[in-house]
This record gives C-alpha cells, sequence and structure tokens, in this order.
C-alpha cells in the first residue's frame, strides 16, 4: 500500500532508495484499455483544453506544441499543491520509474507509476504527441492515465487532454479510504484545470478563452483508448479504435514553471 506521511515528505536521499525499489514493482492491475469499462469496476475521466495557438501547418521547431511538449514529458503540467512526481531527468521518457506524491490536507501519499507507452503520430491534418504511465505495486489506486499534446494543422490550436481509467487500490488505513471518498472528487477537478492553466502560462498563450469551470472541464465516462489523429482535437468522444502507427520520441529538456495563481515549485528531479 501506498507509503504516507502527514505535514512533510521525504529527503532526497528517501527518494533515492524508493525510486531505486520501485522499479522492481510490477503494475497492480491486468486489465488493458479495452476492458476498463463501468460493468468491470472501472471509471473514467478526461479533460480536454486549448492551451495554445501558433501558426497553421506541422508543429514548428520552436513553437507553442514544441515547447508545451518539454513540459509535459517533465510533468510541469501538475500543480506540485495537488500532485508532485520525482523522478530521475537523466531517464528517457519510455519506461521511466516516477514516485508520484499526492498532497491533500497535509497528508502525503507517495504512488509509484512506470511510463508504459510514449506516442508520436502525425498526417496532413493533425500532430499528437504524449505518453502513459501506469499504476504499480504500493500506488493507492490501479489503473493508467495518458497526457496528449495534439495541433489542429488548419486551426493551429494546440490542446492538451488528459484521460484515465483507473479503481481503487489499497489506501493505508480506514481515515484515508473516508477522506479518499469525500475528497478525492474535488482536488481531481481541480487538479484538472490547474493543468492546462499552467501549460498556458509555460507556452506564454495569452487572447485564449477562459477555462471553463467546475464539471464543464472534466467529464467521466468517454471511450478510454487513444483515439486517432484525425480525431484528436475535435468532435464528439471517438469511437475505441485498436491499430495505430506510433513512434518513440526522444526524451524532453529539463523545465521549470509557475501557474498563473501562485509561484509554485515543479516536479522534483532526482539529480
Amino acid at each position: 500500500m501506498a507509503e504516507w506521511r502527514f505535514l512533510r515528505g521525504w529527503s532526497e536521499e528517501e527518494l533515492r532508495s524508493r525510486l531505486t525499489a520501485a522499479r522492481r514493482l510490477r503494475p497492480n492491475f491486468a486489465d488493458d484499455e479495452l476492458t476498463m469499462t463501468p460493468e468491470r469496476g472501472w471509471s473514467r475521466h478526461y479533460s480536454r483544453a486549448t492551451i495554445a495557438r501558433e501558426a497553421a501547418g506541422p508543429p514548428l521547431p520552436d513553437g507553442p506544441f514544441a515547447r508545451a511538449w518539454e513540459q509535459v514529458g517533465r510533468y510541469n503540467f501538475s500543480d506540485p499543491r495537488i500532485v508532485r512526481a520525482h523522478f530521475d531527468p537523466a531517464a528517457p521518457l519510455d519506461g521511466r520509474v516516477m514516485l508520484v506524491e499526492v498532497l491533500i490536507l497535509g497528508l502525503r501519499y507517495l504512488n509509484p507509476v512506470l511510463v508504459s507507452r510514449v506516442r508520436s503520430v502525425s498526417d496532413e491534418a493533425h500532430s499528437m504527441r504524449g505518453f502513459r504511465y501506469d499504476t504499480l505495486e504500493g500506488h493507492f489506486e490501479r489503473g493508467m492515465e495518458w497526457f496528449m499534446l495534439s495541433k489542429d494543422h488548419q486551426t493551429g490550436d494546440v490542446d492538451f487532454t488528459v484521460h484515465a481509467g483507473w479503481r481503487g487500490g489499497q489506501l493505508p488505513n480506514w481515515w484515508s479510504r473516508i477522506g479518499f471518498h469525500l475528497l478525492a472528487r474535488r482536488y481531481q477537478r481541480a487538479w484538472h484545470r490547474l493543468a492546462h492553466t499552467r501549460l498556458r502560462v509555460l507556452v506564454g498563450s495569452v487572447g485564449l478563452p477562459r477555462l471553463p469551470r467546475g464539471s464543464r472541464l472534466v467529464h467521466s465516462g468517454p471511450p478510454l483508448p487513444v483515439f486517432t489523429v484525425q480525431q484528436a482535437a475535435t468532435g464528439e468522444p471517438p469511437a475505441p479504435v485498436t491499430v495505430e502507427k506510433e513512434r518513440t520520441p526522444a526524451s524532453a529538456d529539463e523545465a521549470r514553471c509557475n501557474d498563473d495563481h501562485a509561484a509554485q515549485a515543479p516536479a522534483k528531479e532526482l539529480t
């Protein structure tokens, strides 16, 4: 079950030790994306928002899409008041093990995850890059989550999408289970909205429509498998797909950011 502490985190040395141990862990679930359905006890959620605009056509080498991908690859879209990630910055993104630290009301839970897939696809109309991580033994949830950037080559819109399939794991005690039941959805919605907000600030976006608040940004129950590039940025949630070309992109450079509400520390990289 997840390791937890109250009002204090873990030292650099402790994180190094736990990160080394996490590399020997296995995923704590066996289902694939196609079987992560409510009928089988899985919850699903997603959010999507335009986080930047650039010139029409494929992504520019130093444009908002490229800059946003650097931040996504370093998990800097995550608001560190809610979720922090600890990892080795020298490790390639594909296969990277991270310790995801969840903070709530003074409590801290340390959860291991593995980046199991990295995706980069493009056609004449759209480009997409993203990665998926899976929860490992010792995580207080079970499941997977995709983090994806897509660009519409016609409009220049750059969208960020988060979508996941998850179910409860092993929380360390009874009061954590009660607190999780009462607060998890509220913190989840806040985290999603702040992720899109932070990426807008990271890439220096201006003039975009305000993000919707509350439940209008976070939705439940869309098809879970990663959708095709043609459907990445527009339309209703697409039907599941089972085949898609992919390749492994290079890992991103280090980056650091503040969100538009308050200066915050970035995801912690173990050096």
